[in-house]
């Protein structure tokens, strides 16, 4: 019994994170890849995927780990980024991430590159936004 009302702990804790951080808005369902040194991010491998929650912070995109309990974003990314490919997931990758999710690679001014997944109207509403930065930061979406 003690188990049990552990577990319903745990992922009623989950929930109610989730709701906190839905609570301003402007969040949505986002996994996230880092590329790794040496290794190519696009490599189109289920490998390194993990699925969370992005949310607009003013000219940055937080993503919080969808399984945390940490109230701070795991990764912060600045709104000068550079958007390089938009592609559907492929083979294995395809299983790693949510049904009908849209992956697109970003570059920031360091040369770090990222590959956000999305659903395409979240999509729609993250290029919105990336657009929608001061001008002199030009994008290209190939």
């Amino acid at each position: 019994m003690a188990a049990l009302g552990f577990v319903v702990v745990v992922f009623g804790s989950l929930f109610v994170r989730r709701r906190w951080l839905s609570r301003r808005g402007g969040t949505f369902e986002c996994s996230v890849r880092v590329a790794r040194p040496g290794h190519p991010v696009s490599a189109r491998s289920p490998r390194g995927w993990t699925i969370g929650l992005g949310r607009y912070a003013g000219d940055n995109l937080e993503w919080f780990r969808t399984f945390s309990f940490s109230p701070r974003p795991r990764h912060v990314f600045s709104r000068s980024m550079q958007i390089l490919a938009r592609r559907t997931p492929s083979g294995a990758e395809a299983f790693s991430l949510y049904a009908g999710h849209v992956i697109t690679e970003v570059a920031f001014d360091g040369g770090d590159r990222v590959e956000l997944a999305m659903s395409e109207r979240a999509l729609t509403g993250f290029l919105a936004w990336t657009e929608a930065a001061p001008p002199g930061n030009d994008r290209l979406l190939t």
